[in-house]
């Protein structure tokens, strides 16, 4: 556990907080946290687990990767990889899902990686979703049919692009493009990229270098807005659709 010494002191640096405070947070003593911090001793299983569950890091990556480099606990870059947490929960302690609405999803390209930009978005909770964390993005165009104009996607992130799944769909964030939501093709050891493809044939695949892509979503469901008028899809009633769950939700055969 070579990175726990410093890494405890720098996420405890991110909270600003002093050992002393630090320690109330944990219900651990200050001279217990000075010697995980001054490698006088490592914290056991248990103690890892409270900080795993406080940081809403996993142990792994609090174990094996020096977190020094970290200026937020909302993502972590490791090596190349940038690795997304679920830092958000409501009263029962449940992940929750932001939204990206469509008339500012042009600038989530801008504003992915800013804590202030993604704490601004709206949020909510859907049942059954698998364990990850999740954002809701809006899908325009007819690249994608059956998907149409005004969906949204709700998708997992990936941490690993080497993940991929050859012929699953995902939304990619990409620095020259922004948001695309495409079937996705592994070709890394052929062409080290991505080759992305539209369902609708009248649009021709291309291909996405690995260096060019900073996010990667896949999959998990679809909310179909398509009985709704274009006037009616404002943020304000798609929250209500999603809180009513008067909305179709669907998932799609890959």
């Amino acid at each position: 556990m070579k990175h726990i010494q410093s890494n405890i002191k720098h996420l405890r640096s991110l909270k600003k907080f002093s050992q002393e405070r630090f320690a109330e947070e944990l219900k651990w003593t200050r001279s217990m946290v000075g010697s995980y911090e001054e490698g006088r001793s490592e914290p056991p299983i248990d103690r890892l687990i409270e900080l795993s569950n406080y940081f809403d890091i996993p142990i792994d990556i609090l174990v094996k990767n020096d977190l020094r480099g970290a200026k937020d606990t909302s993502f972590i870059e490791v090596g190349n990889k940038r690795v997304l947490f679920p830092i958000t929960v409501n009263e029962a302690n449940e992940d929750l899902i932001e939204i990206i609405p469509a008339k500012a999803s042009a600038g989530y390209l801008q504003g992915y990686a800013d804590p202030e930009y993604i704490e601004q978005l709206q949020k909510i909770k859907l049942p059954f979703l698998p364990t990850g964390t999740h954002r809701a993005f809006p899908i325009s165009g007819d690249s994608m049919l059956p998907v149409k104009d005004g969906s949204f996607i709700v998708a997992k992130f990936v941490d690993n692009v080497n993940d991929v799944k050859n012929g699953r769909t995902y939304v990619v964030l990409t620095k020259s493009d922004g948001l695309v939501y495409k079937r996705v093709y592994n070709k890394i050891e052929e062409k080290n990229s991505l080759e992305l493809h539209s369902d609708n044939k009248m649009y021709q695949p291309f291909d996405v270098k690995i260096e060019d892509v900073i996010e990667l979503w896949e999959f998990t469901c679809c909310i179909n807005t398509q009985e709704y008028d274009a006037d009616e899809l404002k943020l304000s009633s798609i929250m209500n659709m999603f809180q009513e769950l008067k909305i179709e939700l669907e998932s799609i055969k890959k």
